[in-house]
């Protein structure tokens, strides 16, 4: 039997072509062991397809079987009325990331045929041209009525547009507050009041065993309903940074990301991340992000747009058995000292290699993980105390953290500035980057259309290029150009769609406001 490849994916995505995993075999040298791995096949296959619309115990079927003895444990509980009291603070998410690959060669564009704007946009292009408008679909939870809703860093990270559906069917423009791609935390605010708020739970009192619920979007289904058990807590991913995920078998797919890990109880407990998978479906292995983490970023997020962590200046590893014996250590616990950077707090308080922390700030670490949660816990500028284990004696420290320095893509970099005129446009700057995928030198992107621009066909994702024969490099440029056109006239906005470029006329509105 061939090795499985074993990856992590995020539950956000496209689905896989589910026939690759079927058997080739000529139907004519099929052995019953053939055809019996065949049937095993489709119904995997049917299984990951039907597993999106399925009840709560989805992902633990056997649970619901009628126990044979008194030895067998006990059937699901039933999460109907969790359910319905939980599910209105669940949301659809829809995000569009635009772009275009870099190394095609240009191509030919034929002449915009005579009909209306929204048909000369969405004209056919030739084969090889392949603009990158990227659609996902996810899942987040409301935790502040007037709006703020909680999601993972992976959906909304570098994002030009989200669409948020509530239950009860209303949609809104979004805005990202900020996110934190190292613990997977988005944060989106909606312009709604009033809104149903999700209970949060205590992500700490969790154990493995604990019946769990998750309420998401697979593949567009809203309102989902999976349930299944804990596996572990405090689960560390090989490339997925220091988060201490819950790990679950509640069954989660592509558009699950971002929905709420709920306990028996109805309150969150975690937020879905990740799945393990061999195949990009679900396999059984499910990690979400512990809500305690989440609030906390969510918290900074809110306030700062962005995480303010402080800083030590050291790599640790676990204690292993053999590196307790090692180093003459009493136990495991701990965290070892593998690298103190040089001009770092660790460096200048005196820590080394070799050295084990045992107790930061009065808190003794049962595991090394513990260590850089502790101080993520502590402000900038904190005095703290470690007591270390240093050949065969203890050692106490004092350490005045830092800030730490930036790290590529672990904040979320504030949207361009956007500006909403009179014709019901919320335009935004380009960035370097955007502008050569779409291969032009000027241009402003549409984040939102509404009123007289979107009953002339223009929408969010479109770039306006120039305004009439002016070519639009800036914000400022729109704002000058508009205000040098009487009120109540006729505008020419050269609009770019797919490689599309098409003029589309808009009437300015006889009063105009603007605001920054």
């Amino acid at each position: 039997m061939n090795n499985v490849l074993v990856t992590v994916y995020s539950c956000t995505g496209t689905c896989r072509r589910l026939a690759q995993l079927l058997c080739r075999l000529p139907r004519a040298t099929w052995c019953l062991p053939h055809r019996a791995a065949r049937l095993a096949g489709l119904l995997v296959c049917s299984g990951l397809l039907g597993g999106c619309a399925i009840g709560p115990t989805a992902a633990t079927s056997h649970a619901a079987t009628p126990a044979a003895t008194s030895t067998h444990p006990p059937a699901a509980p039933g999460f109907s009325s969790l359910v319905a009291s939980r599910s209105a603070s669940v949301v659809d998410i829809s995000t569009l990331r635009i772009g275009r690959d870099e190394n095609l060669e240009d191509i030919e564009l034929e002449i915009a045929p005579e009909r209306d704007f929204a048909d000369r946009l969405a004209w056919p292009l030739p084969a090889n041209a392949r603009i990158s408008q990227i659609r996902d679909l996810a899942s987040g939870v409301i935790i502040d009525s007037n709006g703020l809703i909680l999601t993972s860093a992976h959906v909304v990270a570098n994002i030009d547009e989200a669409q948020v559906q509530l239950d009860d069917g209303r949609r809104f423009t979004a805005r990202v507050v900020g996110v934190d791609k190292r613990t997977d935390v988005g944060l989106l605010k909606i312009d709604a009041s009033a809104l149903p708020v999700a209970v949060i739970g205590d992500s700490s009192t969790l154990n493995p065993g604990d019946w769990v619920v998750a309420i998401s979007s697979p593949f567009g289904f809203h309102g989902t309903v999976t349930a299944g058990v804990v596996s572990a807590v405090g689960r560390v991913m090989g490339g997925a940074g220091e988060i201490p995920f819950i790990q679950t078998d509640v069954a989660i797919n592509p558009g699950s990301s971002g929905s709420p890990l709920l306990n028996s109880r109805g309150e969150v407990v975690g937020i879905n991340s990740l799945i393990y998978s061999g195949s990009g479906g679900y396999m059984g292995l499910s990690f979400a992000v512990p809500i305690n983490l989440a609030m906390q970023v969510a918290g900074q997020l809110r306030e700062h747009g962005a995480v303010r962590r402080a800083y030590l200046g050291a790599e640790f590893q676990e204690v292993t058995l053999a590196l307790a014996q090692s180093f003459g250590l009493p136990s495991t616990t701990g965290a070892l000292v593998v690298r103190v950077e040089k001009g770092s707090p660790a460096e200048a308080s005196g820590l080394a290699q070799g050295d084990a922390v045992l107790v930061f700030d009065g808190k003794p670490l049962a595991h090394f993980l513990d260590l850089p949660q502790q101080i993520a816990q502590h402000p900038p500028g904190s005095r703290v105390r470690l007591e270390v284990w240093r050949h065969g004696t203890n050692r106490m420290l004092q350490v005045v953290l830092a800030a730490a320095p930036a790290a590529p893509g672990t904040a979320f970099a504030a949207v361009a500035p956007e500006w909403n005129d009179g014709l019901g446009l919320s335009l935004g700057d380009l960035s370097p980057t955007q502008r050569l995928q779409l291969r032009i030198d000027s241009g402003l992107i549409v984040r939102e259309a509404s009123g007289l621009a979107r009953s002339e066909g223009i929408r969010a994702g479109d770039v306006v290029v120039a305004l009439n024969t002016e070519k639009l490099y800036r914000l400022e440029d729109f704002r000058q150009g508009l205000a040098q056109v009487p009120a109540g006239e006729m505008v020419a906005l050269l609009v770019m769609r797919d490689r599309r470029l098409a003029y589309v006329a808009v009437r300015l509105p006889a009063s105009r406001r603007s605001r920054p």
